[in-house]
């Protein structure tokens, strides 16, 4: 199976690097499909707003709810998600060489989001990168069935485990 996952340290690295490696993989010619999360920090009330942008040049749909400072439940806006979830299907369909998915989070872990669109790529041979946190370790390891490969975050990493996997040329 070709899927791998990366988990950067800091907070929002793992999305800003596969924004990099999914900007990389469309210079280099290659239709790259899924979503990457872009962070916009906000001045008051709360942490920052989540956006993703739908690859390769679909929309940018905000997936964060505002809910207060001092709130402490979820700010995924599932509906949302769903959405994203939804455009990319559509995409893939029209063909992918690579799928990016920017997490595989809490909704994905409870059987949603895209857990479909991955499988789905996967049965079509196409090569997966997932960003993770180590609070969906588990849930994504059960999910992958052991056929999964860390990578360690860094762009040439990534791309080394891409050239091995995909069909595609040379890619480093």
């Amino acid at each position: 199976m070709k899927i791998a996952y990366t988990m950067a340290p800091g907070r929002g690295d793992t999305d800003l690097l596969l924004s990099r490696v999914a900007r990389r993989i469309a210079k280099m010619g290659l239709r790259v499909c899924g979503t990457v999360q872009i962070n916009s920090e906000r001045e008051t009330d709360g942490p920052c707003d989540m956006d993703v942008q739908v690859l390769p040049d679909g929309p940018i749909i905000r997936i964060s709810q505002t809910l207060g400072a001092h709130s402490r439940g979820c700010r995924l806006d599932t509906s949302a998600l769903e959405e994203a979830v939804g455009h990319v299907t559509r995409e893939i369909r029209k063909g992918a060489d690579v799928l990016v998915i920017n997490k595989f989070g809490k909704h994905e872990a409870e059987g949603h989001g895209f857990r479909d669109v991955i499988a789905d790529a996967l049965v079509n041979d196409i090569p997966v990168l997932v960003g993770l946190n180590q609070l969906n370790l588990a849930a994504f390891k059960e999910f992958a069935g052991g056929l999964e490969t860390e990578v360690r975050p860094e762009e040439h990493k990534l791309f080394e485990w891409l050239e091995d996997k995909c069909s595609c040329g040379e890619l480093v």
